[in-house]
């Protein structure tokens, strides 16, 4: 039997489509979420600005404010607060300026109901993981002319200073601590994400290429964030 999700765990889905919407509310609370449901964009924002949650889930098609803006006010205050992206748009683009905003993941639409429940699982999961990823074993790392701070989340490229956000720093510092060996996307997305390994997802990839857009001097030809076909990726220092 699934265990049930952490007494208290709060969810704020943000969705105007109506029938969906109310699907997704009963089926979270049978599954014992607490929920609270914003139809636009102007809603999740009030919301958010006067209740704590664990979780959101966001729309991007929203009136008054999209879901991308409201990922980005939502980061702005709060940098660890999960959030879930559902969307229609199946581009690459879209998905990527999801993430690059700070959302966690994203699940494109129709989805099936299971995926979404265990993808809420490991990301509440990886909430209390947050409290405790950054008394780190690793607190600093520099290679080549980068250097990040796994306490504050900064990053020095030579002149140039960037944050990343939490999902990026997490994925890095995993693969740091793994040094020189092949981690696969299972391994990631069980261990990082807290999903199950057989779920399919390239969120891992659009992540790994964010990584070397920051970090690599030639992104095309990665000096530290290697791919080992058919396994997986390592994270190298070596010059």
């Amino acid at each position: 039997m699934k265990a049930k999700p952490e007494k208290g765990s709060k969810i704020l889905l943000v969705e105007d489509e109506e029938s969906l919407a109310i699907g997704l509310e009963f089926n979270l609370r049978e599954e014992g979420y607490e929920v609270d449901w914003a139809r636009d964009g102007k809603i999740a924002i009030e919301k958010f600005n006067t209740i704590e949650y664990d979780l959101i889930i966001l729309d991007i098609m929203l009136p008054y404010f999209d879901g991308f803006e409201i990922a980005q006010m939502i980061r702005e205050k709060s940098a660890r607060l999960p959030i879930l992206i559902l969307t229609a748009r199946r581009e690459t683009i879209d998905k990527l300026r999801g993430l690059k905003l700070g959302a966690d993941d994203y699940l494109t639409k129709p989805f099936e109901l299971e995926e979404l429940l265990l993808r809420i699982e490991g990301m509440l999961k990886r909430k209390s993981w947050y409290r405790s990823a950054y008394e780190p074993d690793v607190s600093h790392v520099r290679f080549g002319p980068n250097e990040v701070d796994f306490t504050t989340y900064r990053c020095h490229r030579g002149d140039q200073e960037f944050q990343l956000t939490y999902m990026e720093a997490m994925i890095l510092k995993y693969l740091v601590e793994n040094k020189n060996r092949i981690v696969s996307r299972k391994e990631l997305l069980k261990n990082v994400w807290h999903l199950s390994d057989d779920i399919e997802t390239r969120t891992i990839d659009n992540f790994i290429v964010r990584l070397r857009k920051y970090f690599e001097t030639d992104p095309a030809q990665p000096k530290y964030f290697l791919s080992v076909r058919s396994s997986g990726y390592k994270f190298t220092d070596a010059e």
